[in-house]
């Protein structure tokens, strides 16, 4: 077993590895350009729902309400008509994006601390390259990349975009295996 105070050093340098990989994966490379498509005559959407004011929140239509709703016909009809949404809206206004990435970086280190929390009970001082690498890797891919699926699952998201964001947590992960099997206390 590892102390896992022993393995700061891994935890932070994997998180601002991942997070500059992070960064040209979204900002430089055109890899997530198409993940999002413009809605048709997004103005004309864009005039029929402001007035509405919909504050921020997750929302869905149509909604049923209950089990016993999602069985009535007024419900099919709803469903049949369309349109059928998830949606999420967000405040408007410009957003900063200062506030995003000491979240993202955040979340990184947790992800970091997790995948190092379970290869230190594992995992001896002087532990093999390869051993690290594979607790690790494993565990922050699991964090990265798995819980993507689900939404695909349940709600209709992209599998093309979930793909790409999975193959993302994949290169997560690689980097972060890589820097604790190399930083890995002897």
């Amino acid at each position: 077993m590892t102390s896992l105070m022993s393995l700061w050093l891994p935890i932070l340098v994997a998180s601002v590895l991942v997070f500059i990989a992070s960064s040209i994966l979204n900002a430089v490379l055109p890899w997530h350009s198409g993940d999002y498509k413009a809605l048709p005559d997004e103005a004309r959407f864009n005039d029929a729902v402001r007035p509405l004011a919909i504050p921020p929140g997750d929302y869905v239509t149509p909604r049923a309400g209950s089990m016993a709703a999602m069985k009535s016909p007024e419900y099919a009809r709803k469903r049949s008509e369309g349109p059928n949404m998830f949606l999420t809206v967000m405040p408007n206004g410009v957003t900063g994006m200062g506030g995003m990435f000491v979240q993202w970086f955040l979340y990184l280190i947790v992800v970091s601390l997790f995948g190092g929390y379970v290869a230190s009970r594992a995992l001896p001082p002087g532990a093999e390259y390869l051993s690290v690498f594979r607790f690790v890797g494993t565990t922050t891919f699991a964090a990265y990349a798995l819980g993507l699926w689900p939404l695909v699952i349940w709600y209709r998201r992209s599998t093309g975009t979930t793909i790409r964001q999975t193959i993302d947590g994949l290169i997560y992960a690689l980097l972060t295996a890589g820097v604790f099997g190399w930083l890995w206390p002897r």
